[in-house]
Protein backbone atom coordinates (compact mmCIF):
# COMPACT_ATOMS: atom_id res chain seq x y z
CA UNK A 1 0.00 0.00 0.00
CA UNK A 2 1.57 3.37 -1.43
CA UNK A 3 2.50 6.04 1.49
CA UNK A 4 2.32 9.35 1.07
CA UNK A 5 5.92 10.16 0.22
CA UNK A 6 5.60 13.67 2.86
CA UNK A 7 4.55 11.57 5.98
CA UNK A 8 6.84 11.28 8.76
CA UNK A 9 9.37 12.48 6.79
CA UNK A 10 9.77 16.19 8.25
CA UNK A 11 8.24 18.03 10.30
CA UNK A 12 8.57 21.25 8.28
CA UNK A 13 6.46 19.37 5.54
CA UNK A 14 3.49 17.77 7.06
CA UNK A 15 2.54 17.88 11.13
CA UNK A 16 0.21 14.93 10.59
CA UNK A 17 1.78 11.61 12.98
CA UNK A 18 3.87 14.62 14.99
CA UNK A 19 4.36 14.64 18.76
CA UNK A 20 0.72 14.59 20.40
CA UNK A 21 -1.34 12.19 17.82
CA UNK A 22 -5.04 13.93 17.65
CA UNK A 23 -8.11 12.15 16.79
CA UNK A 24 -7.84 14.38 13.09
CA UNK A 25 -4.29 13.04 12.75
CA UNK A 26 -5.62 9.18 12.81
CA UNK A 27 -8.47 10.44 10.80
CA UNK A 28 -6.02 11.47 8.28
CA UNK A 29 -3.54 8.64 8.53
CA UNK A 30 -6.55 6.06 8.05
CA UNK A 31 -8.15 7.89 5.18
CA UNK A 32 -5.11 9.90 3.19
CA UNK A 33 -1.76 9.10 4.00
CA UNK A 34 -1.77 5.19 3.57
CA UNK A 35 -3.24 5.05 0.03
CA UNK A 36 -5.18 8.53 -0.94
CA UNK A 37 -2.84 10.94 -0.23
CA UNK A 38 -3.47 12.49 -4.16
CA UNK A 39 -7.11 13.63 -2.95
CA UNK A 40 -5.37 15.52 0.40
CA UNK A 41 -5.88 18.99 0.71
CA UNK A 42 -1.81 19.70 1.42
CA UNK A 43 -0.74 16.79 -1.23
CA UNK A 44 -0.42 19.94 -3.71
CA UNK A 45 1.07 22.43 -2.01
CA UNK A 46 3.81 20.28 -0.85
CA UNK A 47 4.73 18.88 -4.09
CA UNK A 48 4.82 21.90 -5.62
CA UNK A 49 7.05 23.83 -3.01
CA UNK A 50 9.23 20.76 -2.45
CA UNK A 51 9.63 18.33 -5.61
CA UNK A 52 12.75 17.10 -4.58
CA UNK A 53 11.15 14.80 -2.18
CA UNK A 54 8.52 13.21 -5.04
CA UNK A 55 11.63 12.48 -7.14
CA UNK A 56 13.16 10.97 -4.11
CA UNK A 57 9.89 8.90 -3.06
CA UNK A 58 10.10 7.84 -7.12
CA UNK A 59 13.45 6.78 -7.60
CA UNK A 60 13.84 4.60 -4.22
CA UNK A 61 10.50 2.41 -5.84
CA UNK A 62 11.46 2.32 -8.88
CA UNK A 63 8.77 3.97 -10.49
CA UNK A 64 8.78 7.18 -12.63
CA UNK A 65 7.45 10.58 -12.03
CA UNK A 66 4.33 10.33 -14.06
CA UNK A 67 3.14 7.52 -11.88
CA UNK A 68 2.89 10.76 -9.27
CA UNK A 69 1.34 13.65 -10.92
CA UNK A 70 2.15 17.25 -9.64
CA UNK A 71 -1.35 17.97 -9.61
CA UNK A 72 -4.08 15.53 -8.12
CA UNK A 73 -6.82 15.44 -10.52
CA UNK A 74 -10.36 16.11 -9.99
CA UNK A 75 -12.44 13.72 -7.70
CA UNK A 76 -15.45 11.78 -9.48
CA UNK A 77 -18.51 13.41 -8.46
CA UNK A 78 -20.52 10.84 -7.26
CA UNK A 79 -24.34 11.68 -6.34
CA UNK A 80 -24.34 8.79 -3.66
CA UNK A 81 -21.49 9.86 -1.71
CA UNK A 82 -21.44 11.55 1.54
CA UNK A 83 -19.13 13.85 1.53
CA UNK A 84 -19.72 15.12 5.30
CA UNK A 85 -16.56 15.17 7.94
CA UNK A 86 -16.07 11.50 8.94
CA UNK A 87 -16.54 11.30 12.52
CA UNK A 88 -14.69 8.40 14.85
CA UNK A 89 -15.43 7.23 17.84
CA UNK A 90 -12.13 6.31 19.02
CA UNK A 91 -11.91 2.90 21.99
CA UNK A 92 -8.17 3.08 22.46
CA UNK A 93 -7.14 5.26 25.41
CA UNK A 94 -3.96 7.02 26.64
CA UNK A 95 -2.15 4.97 29.41
CA UNK A 96 -3.35 5.71 32.44
CA UNK A 97 -0.48 6.87 33.54
CA UNK A 98 -0.64 9.78 30.63
CA UNK A 99 -3.70 10.45 31.12
CA UNK A 100 -3.34 11.35 34.78
CA UNK A 101 -1.15 13.51 34.08
CA UNK A 102 -3.22 15.33 30.85
CA UNK A 103 -5.67 15.62 33.64
CA UNK A 104 -3.78 17.42 36.47
CA UNK A 105 -1.96 20.03 34.08
CA UNK A 106 -5.50 20.84 32.34
CA UNK A 107 -7.43 21.01 36.10
CA UNK A 108 -4.32 23.23 37.27
CA UNK A 109 -3.97 25.52 34.14
CA UNK A 110 -8.13 25.44 34.31
CA UNK A 111 -8.05 26.76 38.13
CA UNK A 112 -5.36 29.36 37.51
CA UNK A 113 -7.07 30.98 34.62
CA UNK A 114 -9.91 30.94 36.86
CA UNK A 115 -8.59 32.18 39.56
CA UNK A 116 -6.95 35.14 37.45
CA UNK A 117 -10.64 35.60 35.64
CA UNK A 118 -11.91 36.23 38.60
CA UNK A 119 -9.42 38.49 40.34
CA UNK A 120 -9.61 40.58 37.43
CA UNK A 121 -13.38 40.81 37.43
CA UNK A 122 -13.41 41.55 41.13
CA UNK A 123 -10.65 44.25 40.09
CA UNK A 124 -12.82 45.54 37.55
CA UNK A 125 -15.79 45.53 39.75
CA UNK A 126 -14.64 47.28 42.69
CA UNK A 127 -12.62 49.55 41.38
CA UNK A 128 -13.70 52.54 43.06
CA UNK A 129 -14.57 51.34 46.35
CA UNK A 130 -10.27 49.71 46.18
CA UNK A 131 -9.31 53.14 45.61
CA UNK A 132 -10.76 54.60 48.51
CA UNK A 133 -9.26 51.42 50.88
CA UNK A 134 -6.71 50.56 49.35
CA UNK A 135 -3.55 51.94 47.62
CA UNK A 136 -0.39 51.24 45.99
CA UNK A 137 2.60 51.11 48.41
CA UNK A 138 4.41 53.56 46.19
CA UNK A 139 1.40 55.43 46.05
CA UNK A 140 0.84 55.38 49.71
CA UNK A 141 4.61 56.34 50.48
CA UNK A 142 4.57 59.18 48.74
CA UNK A 143 1.50 60.80 49.78
CA UNK A 144 1.87 60.40 53.23
CA UNK A 145 5.40 62.05 52.42
CA UNK A 146 3.26 65.02 51.03
CA UNK A 147 0.99 65.40 53.63
CA UNK A 148 4.27 65.41 55.92
CA UNK A 149 6.08 68.49 53.80
CA UNK A 150 2.90 70.53 53.99
CA UNK A 151 2.28 70.25 57.18
CA UNK A 152 5.94 70.80 58.00
CA UNK A 153 4.78 74.12 55.25
CA UNK A 154 2.04 75.54 57.20
CA UNK A 155 3.67 75.56 60.84
CA UNK A 156 7.14 77.46 59.22
CA UNK A 157 4.43 80.11 58.46
CA UNK A 158 2.61 80.04 61.67
CA UNK A 159 5.54 79.98 63.66
CA UNK A 160 5.45 83.54 64.00
CA UNK A 161 4.14 83.71 67.18
CA UNK A 162 7.43 82.63 68.65
CA UNK A 163 9.01 85.95 67.07
CA UNK A 164 6.72 87.70 69.17
CA UNK A 165 9.78 89.00 71.40
CA UNK A 166 11.10 90.95 68.13
CA UNK A 167 7.73 92.67 67.82
CA UNK A 168 7.66 93.12 71.72
CA UNK A 169 10.85 94.89 71.56
CA UNK A 170 9.82 97.83 68.77
CA UNK A 171 5.98 98.20 70.47
CA UNK A 172 8.77 99.10 73.84
CA UNK A 173 10.75 101.07 71.80
CA UNK A 174 7.39 103.22 70.74
CA UNK A 175 6.37 103.16 73.96
CA UNK A 176 9.50 104.73 75.07
CA UNK A 177 10.14 107.03 72.05
CA UNK A 178 5.96 108.54 72.71
CA UNK A 179 5.06 111.15 69.87
CA UNK A 180 2.00 111.28 67.40
CA UNK A 181 1.28 107.45 66.34
CA UNK A 182 3.06 105.72 69.19
CA UNK A 183 1.66 102.84 71.45
CA UNK A 184 0.50 104.38 74.24
CA UNK A 185 0.63 100.53 76.60
CA UNK A 186 1.10 100.36 80.05
CA UNK A 187 4.52 98.46 80.42
CA UNK A 188 3.26 95.35 82.39
CA UNK A 189 0.60 94.63 79.79
CA UNK A 190 2.95 94.60 76.68
CA UNK A 191 2.80 91.24 76.75
CA UNK A 192 -0.84 90.25 76.65
CA UNK A 193 -1.67 90.26 72.95
CA UNK A 194 0.63 87.29 73.33
CA UNK A 195 -0.43 85.23 75.98
CA UNK A 196 -3.61 86.07 74.48
CA UNK A 197 -2.91 84.58 71.33
CA UNK A 198 -1.60 81.47 73.32
CA UNK A 199 -5.02 80.93 75.14
CA UNK A 200 -6.67 81.37 71.47
CA UNK A 201 -4.49 78.77 69.54
CA UNK A 202 -5.31 76.37 72.60
CA UNK A 203 -8.82 76.76 72.58
CA UNK A 204 -9.11 76.78 68.42
CA UNK A 205 -7.43 73.50 69.24
CA UNK A 206 -10.32 71.74 70.56
CA UNK A 207 -13.03 73.31 68.52
CA UNK A 208 -10.20 72.74 64.84
CA UNK A 209 -9.73 68.87 65.86
CA UNK A 210 -13.83 68.40 66.10
CA UNK A 211 -14.13 70.55 62.75
CA UNK A 212 -10.50 68.66 61.10
CA UNK A 213 -12.56 65.14 62.45
CA UNK A 214 -15.71 66.26 60.30
CA UNK A 215 -15.05 68.00 57.41
CA UNK A 216 -11.29 67.52 56.89
CA UNK A 217 -8.10 69.04 56.87
CA UNK A 218 -8.29 71.35 53.87
CA UNK A 219 -11.09 73.71 55.06
CA UNK A 220 -9.48 73.68 58.30
CA UNK A 221 -6.39 75.26 56.84
CA UNK A 222 -8.40 77.76 54.73
CA UNK A 223 -10.14 78.78 57.80
CA UNK A 224 -6.97 79.11 60.05
CA UNK A 225 -5.34 80.90 56.46
CA UNK A 226 -7.63 83.46 56.43
CA UNK A 227 -7.52 84.46 60.31
CA UNK A 228 -4.27 84.80 60.44
CA UNK A 229 -4.64 86.92 57.56
CA UNK A 230 -7.13 89.18 59.03
CA UNK A 231 -5.99 89.54 62.25
CA UNK A 232 -2.32 90.60 60.70
CA UNK A 233 -4.08 93.00 58.40
CA UNK A 234 -6.31 94.77 61.32
CA UNK A 235 -3.07 95.11 63.80
CA UNK A 236 -1.72 96.84 60.68
CA UNK A 237 -4.00 99.58 60.95
CA UNK A 238 -3.82 100.58 64.91
CA UNK A 239 -1.66 101.06 67.71
CA UNK A 240 -4.27 100.48 69.90
CA UNK A 241 -4.04 98.03 72.58
CA UNK A 242 -7.92 95.97 72.58
CA UNK A 243 -7.18 95.87 68.50
CA UNK A 244 -4.25 94.20 68.65
CA UNK A 245 -4.91 92.06 71.95
CA UNK A 246 -8.17 91.00 69.40
CA UNK A 247 -5.96 91.13 66.19
CA UNK A 248 -3.06 89.49 67.34
CA UNK A 249 -4.63 87.49 70.17
CA UNK A 250 -7.81 86.24 69.07
CA UNK A 251 -8.07 86.47 65.83
CA UNK A 252 -4.32 85.17 64.50
CA UNK A 253 -4.07 83.13 67.64
CA UNK A 254 -7.25 81.31 66.69
CA UNK A 255 -5.92 81.37 62.70
CA UNK A 256 -2.89 79.51 64.01
CA UNK A 257 -4.82 76.78 65.96
CA UNK A 258 -6.42 76.02 63.27
CA UNK A 259 -3.78 75.36 60.68
CA UNK A 260 -1.78 73.51 63.87
CA UNK A 261 -4.61 71.11 64.06
CA UNK A 262 -5.09 70.79 60.66
CA UNK A 263 -1.13 69.50 59.96
CA UNK A 264 -0.62 67.26 62.73
CA UNK A 265 -3.06 64.49 62.78
CA UNK A 266 -3.41 63.60 59.62
CA UNK A 267 0.15 63.01 58.85
CA UNK A 268 0.21 60.77 62.06
CA UNK A 269 -2.49 58.94 60.30
CA UNK A 270 -0.34 58.28 57.11
CA UNK A 271 2.49 55.96 58.80
CA UNK A 272 2.94 53.51 61.45
CA UNK A 273 2.88 53.35 65.15
CA UNK A 274 6.35 52.77 65.51
CA UNK A 275 7.01 56.02 63.22
CA UNK A 276 4.34 58.65 65.82
CA UNK A 277 6.80 60.11 67.47
CA UNK A 278 9.32 60.65 64.35
CA UNK A 279 6.41 61.75 62.45
CA UNK A 280 5.25 64.61 64.94
CA UNK A 281 8.37 65.58 65.29
CA UNK A 282 9.05 66.60 62.16
CA UNK A 283 5.94 68.41 61.53
CA UNK A 284 6.06 70.35 64.69
CA UNK A 285 9.25 71.10 64.23
CA UNK A 286 8.42 73.45 61.46
CA UNK A 287 6.47 75.44 64.33
CA UNK A 288 9.76 76.14 66.27
CA UNK A 289 11.94 77.08 62.84
CA UNK A 290 9.91 79.61 61.62
CA UNK A 291 12.07 81.76 63.49
CA UNK A 292 15.40 80.80 61.57
CA UNK A 293 13.81 83.31 58.66
CA UNK A 294 10.76 85.08 60.47
CA UNK A 295 13.21 86.90 62.74
CA UNK A 296 15.94 88.49 60.53
CA UNK A 297 13.34 89.22 57.81
CA UNK A 298 11.03 91.52 60.47
CA UNK A 299 14.37 92.95 62.04
CA UNK A 300 14.47 94.14 57.76
CA UNK A 301 11.04 95.10 57.80
CA UNK A 302 10.97 96.81 61.11
CA UNK A 303 13.93 98.83 59.97
CA UNK A 304 12.45 99.45 57.01
CA UNK A 305 8.97 100.00 56.35
CA UNK A 306 7.93 100.01 60.51
CA UNK A 307 6.17 97.94 62.69
CA UNK A 308 1.99 98.14 61.25
CA UNK A 309 3.43 98.03 57.72
CA UNK A 310 5.28 94.68 58.65
CA UNK A 311 2.15 93.06 59.71
CA UNK A 312 0.31 93.93 56.86
CA UNK A 313 2.96 91.80 54.44
CA UNK A 314 3.33 89.55 56.97
CA UNK A 315 -0.43 88.88 57.09
CA UNK A 316 -1.00 88.61 53.17
CA UNK A 317 1.45 86.39 53.01
CA UNK A 318 1.06 83.96 55.52
CA UNK A 319 -2.82 83.46 54.22
CA UNK A 320 -2.00 82.53 50.84
CA UNK A 321 0.86 80.32 52.48
CA UNK A 322 -1.10 78.46 55.22
CA UNK A 323 -4.17 77.85 52.99
CA UNK A 324 -2.68 77.27 49.61
CA UNK A 325 -0.79 74.56 51.74
CA UNK A 326 -3.92 73.19 53.24
CA UNK A 327 -4.84 71.95 49.52
CA UNK A 328 -2.02 69.27 49.92
CA UNK A 329 -2.91 67.72 52.88
CA UNK A 330 -5.64 64.97 53.05
CA UNK A 331 -6.58 62.18 55.51
CA UNK A 332 -5.59 58.41 54.66
CA UNK A 333 -8.70 56.73 52.85
CA UNK A 334 -11.25 55.12 55.24
CA UNK A 335 -10.10 51.54 56.40
CA UNK A 336 -6.11 51.83 55.61
CA UNK A 337 -3.93 50.88 57.46
CA UNK A 338 -0.32 51.79 57.88
CA UNK A 339 2.83 49.81 57.18
CA UNK A 340 1.00 47.10 55.00
CA UNK A 341 4.04 45.38 54.05
CA UNK A 342 5.03 44.21 58.05
CA UNK A 343 5.17 40.33 58.49
CA UNK A 344 2.24 38.25 59.03
CA UNK A 345 3.31 35.08 59.94
CA UNK A 346 4.81 36.10 63.11
CA UNK A 347 4.22 36.10 66.91
CA UNK A 348 3.52 39.49 67.33
CA UNK A 349 2.88 41.76 70.86
CA UNK A 350 -0.19 43.69 70.13
CA UNK A 351 -1.20 46.93 72.56
CA UNK A 352 -4.73 47.19 72.76
CA UNK A 353 -5.89 50.97 72.63
CA UNK A 354 -9.24 51.94 72.92
CA UNK A 355 -10.64 54.71 70.41
CA UNK A 356 -11.79 56.74 73.67
CA UNK A 357 -14.27 60.18 72.93
CA UNK A 358 -13.70 63.18 73.87
CA UNK A 359 -16.18 63.11 77.07
CA UNK A 360 -14.49 59.87 78.06
CA UNK A 361 -11.05 61.60 78.74
CA UNK A 362 -12.52 63.77 81.72
CA UNK A 363 -13.39 60.15 83.33
CA UNK A 364 -9.33 58.99 82.71
CA UNK A 365 -7.29 59.89 85.71
CA UNK A 366 -4.12 60.09 82.86
CA UNK A 367 -5.35 62.51 81.40
CA UNK A 368 -5.71 65.41 83.74
CA UNK A 369 -1.79 63.93 84.86
CA UNK A 370 -0.73 64.74 81.11
CA UNK A 371 -2.66 68.31 80.90
CA UNK A 372 -0.82 69.30 83.86
CA UNK A 373 2.48 67.90 83.22
CA UNK A 374 1.60 69.67 79.77
CA UNK A 375 1.10 73.41 81.41
CA UNK A 376 4.11 73.61 83.39
CA UNK A 377 6.29 72.56 80.65
CA UNK A 378 4.99 74.35 78.01
CA UNK A 379 4.47 77.83 80.62
CA UNK A 380 7.74 77.63 81.60
CA UNK A 381 9.10 77.30 77.85
CA UNK A 382 7.10 79.81 76.69
CA UNK A 383 8.19 82.12 79.38
CA UNK A 384 11.54 81.98 78.02
CA UNK A 385 10.84 82.62 74.33
CA UNK A 386 8.22 85.23 75.22
CA UNK A 387 11.26 87.13 76.83
CA UNK A 388 14.68 85.81 74.99
CA UNK A 389 15.12 88.84 73.47
CA UNK A 390 15.28 91.15 76.19
CA UNK A 391 16.95 88.44 78.59
CA UNK A 392 19.90 88.37 75.78
CA UNK A 393 19.93 92.29 75.08
CA UNK A 394 22.33 92.83 77.97
CA UNK A 395 24.63 90.92 76.84
CA UNK A 396 24.83 90.93 72.85
CA UNK A 397 23.25 94.62 72.54
CA UNK A 398 21.20 95.10 68.75
CA UNK A 399 22.94 91.22 67.95
CA UNK A 400 20.18 90.30 70.29
CA UNK A 401 17.90 89.31 67.71
CA UNK A 402 20.03 86.30 66.83
CA UNK A 403 19.44 84.60 69.87
CA UNK A 404 15.71 84.14 68.47
CA UNK A 405 17.10 82.44 65.38
CA UNK A 406 19.61 80.16 67.39
CA UNK A 407 16.73 79.32 69.63
CA UNK A 408 14.60 78.39 66.85
CA UNK A 409 16.91 75.63 66.27
CA UNK A 410 16.84 74.30 69.43
CA UNK A 411 13.46 74.21 69.44
CA UNK A 412 12.60 72.73 66.24
CA UNK A 413 15.44 70.29 67.12
CA UNK A 414 14.07 69.47 70.25
CA UNK A 415 10.42 68.16 68.72
CA UNK A 416 12.19 66.18 66.34
CA UNK A 417 15.36 64.40 68.48
CA UNK A 418 12.08 63.63 71.57
CA UNK A 419 9.72 62.37 68.83
CA UNK A 420 12.94 59.59 67.97
CA UNK A 421 14.28 58.92 71.31
CA UNK A 422 10.84 58.47 73.00
CA UNK A 423 10.18 56.09 69.98
CA UNK A 424 13.09 54.00 71.23
CA UNK A 425 12.78 54.37 75.31
CA UNK A 426 8.91 55.21 75.77
CA UNK A 427 7.18 58.67 75.69
CA UNK A 428 7.14 59.21 79.94
CA UNK A 429 10.54 58.38 80.62
CA UNK A 430 11.54 60.93 77.78
CA UNK A 431 8.87 63.37 79.24
CA UNK A 432 10.71 62.75 83.10
CA UNK A 433 14.03 63.41 81.73
CA UNK A 434 12.95 66.64 79.64
CA UNK A 435 11.25 67.89 82.81
CA UNK A 436 14.20 67.40 85.30
CA UNK A 437 16.68 68.65 83.11
CA UNK A 438 14.11 71.85 82.51
CA UNK A 439 14.38 72.73 86.27
CA UNK A 440 17.94 72.46 86.38
CA UNK A 441 18.53 74.60 83.60
CA UNK A 442 16.23 77.28 85.33
CA UNK A 443 17.98 77.41 88.47
CA UNK A 444 21.39 77.66 86.13
CA UNK A 445 19.34 80.87 84.73
CA UNK A 446 19.30 83.17 87.89
CA UNK A 447 23.20 83.68 87.90
CA UNK A 448 23.59 83.42 84.17
CA UNK A 449 21.32 85.60 82.82
CA UNK A 450 21.25 87.85 86.15
CA UNK A 451 24.59 88.33 85.98
CA UNK A 452 25.89 91.45 84.41
CA UNK A 453 29.16 90.24 82.71
CA UNK A 454 27.95 87.02 81.56
CA UNK A 455 29.41 85.67 77.82
CA UNK A 456 26.82 86.24 75.18
CA UNK A 457 27.97 82.47 73.85
CA UNK A 458 26.61 81.28 76.82
CA UNK A 459 23.52 83.29 77.17
CA UNK A 460 22.70 82.40 73.52
CA UNK A 461 23.36 78.55 74.67
CA UNK A 462 21.49 78.84 77.58
CA UNK A 463 18.71 79.96 76.37
CA UNK A 464 18.67 77.56 72.91
CA UNK A 465 18.94 74.65 75.55
CA UNK A 466 15.89 75.77 77.33
CA UNK A 467 14.15 76.02 74.60
CA UNK A 468 15.03 72.82 72.96
CA UNK A 469 13.28 71.35 76.17
CA UNK A 470 10.58 72.85 75.78
CA UNK A 471 10.24 71.99 72.04
CA UNK A 472 10.25 68.05 73.65
CA UNK A 473 6.55 68.80 74.67
CA UNK A 474 4.97 69.52 71.09
CA UNK A 475 5.90 66.20 69.93
CA UNK A 476 6.14 63.86 72.94
CA UNK A 477 1.85 65.32 73.68
CA UNK A 478 -0.04 64.52 70.44
CA UNK A 479 2.21 60.89 70.35
CA UNK A 480 0.88 60.22 74.14
CA UNK A 481 -3.28 61.11 72.76
CA UNK A 482 -2.64 59.14 70.07
CA UNK A 483 -0.99 56.26 71.99
CA UNK A 484 -3.69 56.00 75.07
CA UNK A 485 -6.54 57.17 73.03
CA UNK A 486 -6.56 56.27 69.93
CA UNK A 487 -6.99 57.46 66.21
CA UNK A 488 -10.86 57.60 65.57
CA UNK A 489 -11.04 60.90 67.84
CA UNK A 490 -7.35 62.26 67.52
CA UNK A 491 -8.22 65.48 66.91
CA UNK A 492 -10.32 66.67 69.57
CA UNK A 493 -8.96 64.49 72.13
CA UNK A 494 -5.31 66.23 71.24
CA UNK A 495 -7.15 69.62 71.40
CA UNK A 496 -8.69 68.74 74.84
CA UNK A 497 -5.16 68.42 76.14
CA UNK A 498 -3.70 71.46 73.62
CA UNK A 499 -5.83 73.39 76.12
CA UNK A 500 -3.16 72.65 78.86
CA UNK A 501 -0.57 74.88 76.41
CA UNK A 502 -2.49 78.32 76.56
CA UNK A 503 -3.39 77.87 79.64
CA UNK A 504 -0.04 77.46 80.69
CA UNK A 505 1.38 79.93 78.29
CA UNK A 506 -1.63 82.40 79.32
CA UNK A 507 -0.68 82.40 83.55
CA UNK A 508 3.01 81.68 83.82
CA UNK A 509 3.66 84.35 80.78
CA UNK A 510 1.44 86.44 82.48
CA UNK A 511 2.49 85.64 86.21
CA UNK A 512 6.19 86.53 84.82
CA UNK A 513 5.85 89.36 83.17
CA UNK A 514 4.55 90.90 86.59
CA UNK A 515 7.05 89.24 88.94
CA UNK A 516 9.45 90.90 86.81
CA UNK A 517 8.15 94.48 86.95
CA UNK A 518 7.54 94.25 90.35
CA UNK A 519 11.04 92.98 90.89
CA UNK A 520 12.89 94.39 88.41
CA UNK A 521 14.46 90.41 87.09
CA UNK A 522 13.53 87.64 86.42
CA UNK A 523 15.20 85.49 88.90
CA UNK A 524 11.68 85.20 90.91
CA UNK A 525 10.47 84.05 87.58
CA UNK A 526 12.63 81.16 86.73
CA UNK A 527 12.46 80.06 90.45
CA UNK A 528 8.71 79.50 90.32
CA UNK A 529 9.18 77.75 87.07
CA UNK A 530 12.39 75.35 88.25
CA UNK A 531 9.77 74.44 91.40
CA UNK A 532 7.18 73.56 89.40
CA UNK A 533 9.20 71.73 86.91
CA UNK A 534 10.41 69.64 88.94
CA UNK A 535 7.00 68.71 90.41
CA UNK A 536 5.81 67.76 86.41
CA UNK A 537 8.83 65.71 86.91
CA UNK A 538 7.61 63.45 89.60
CA UNK A 539 4.01 63.47 88.04
CA UNK A 540 5.23 62.27 84.98
CA UNK A 541 6.81 59.40 86.79
CA UNK A 542 3.83 58.09 87.62
CA UNK A 543 2.82 57.48 83.88
CA UNK A 544 5.76 54.81 83.75
CA UNK A 545 3.44 52.01 84.13
CA UNK A 546 3.36 49.22 82.04
CA UNK A 547 0.45 49.38 79.83
CA UNK A 548 -1.28 45.27 79.46
CA UNK A 549 -0.87 43.69 76.58
CA UNK A 550 -2.95 41.64 74.28
CA UNK A 551 -0.43 38.56 72.65
CA UNK A 552 -1.82 38.22 69.54
CA UNK A 553 -0.12 34.43 67.71
CA UNK A 554 -0.49 34.26 64.54
CA UNK A 555 0.12 30.62 63.11
CA UNK A 556 2.42 29.46 60.63
CA UNK A 557 1.68 26.70 57.57
CA UNK A 558 3.53 23.34 58.73
CA UNK A 559 3.36 21.01 56.36
CA UNK A 560 3.06 17.31 57.08
CA UNK A 561 4.98 14.65 55.05
CA UNK A 562 2.24 11.53 54.00
CA UNK A 563 4.42 9.03 56.25
CA UNK A 564 4.00 11.29 59.19
CA UNK A 565 0.27 11.49 58.38
CA UNK A 566 -0.45 8.49 58.18
CA UNK A 567 1.88 7.12 61.26
CA UNK A 568 -0.28 9.78 63.00
CA UNK A 569 -3.75 8.37 62.09
CA UNK A 570 -2.98 4.69 62.56
CA UNK A 571 -1.52 6.10 66.40
CA UNK A 572 -5.04 7.76 66.96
Amino acid sequence: MPICPYFDHNKKFCDVGEDYISPYDVVAMSHFCSSRYLECDKFDDLATSHPEVLEKFAGRTGSTKKSIPLTSPAPEIRPHVNHTPIKIKFSNKWPLSQRLKDVTSSYRCNKLNSDLAEESDSLVAELPTRERTIMQPQKIKHRGLQVVLAGTGINLALGILYTWSIFKGAIADSIAAGGEGAFSWNAASINDPYAVACLAFAAAMIIAGKFQDKFGPKATCAIGGLLVGAGFVWISQTTNYWAWVAGFGMLAGTGIGFGYSAATPPALKWFSPAKTGLIAGIVVSGFGLASVYIAPLAKYLLATVGLQQSMMYFGIAFAIVVSGLGMLISNPPEGYVADSDAKQMETKTVSTVPDLKPSQLFTNAKFYTLWLCFFIGSGAGLMVIGSAKGLAKASMGEMAFLVVVIMSVGNAAGRLIAGVVSDKIGRATTLCIMLAFQACLMFAAIPILGGKGSSPILVALLVTVMVFNYGTNLSLFPSFAKDSWGMKHFGMNYGLLFSAWGIGAFVLVRVSEMLKVKTGSMDSSFIVAGVLLLVGAMMAMTLRTQKATATVTETEEVFIEEEDLILQQVQD
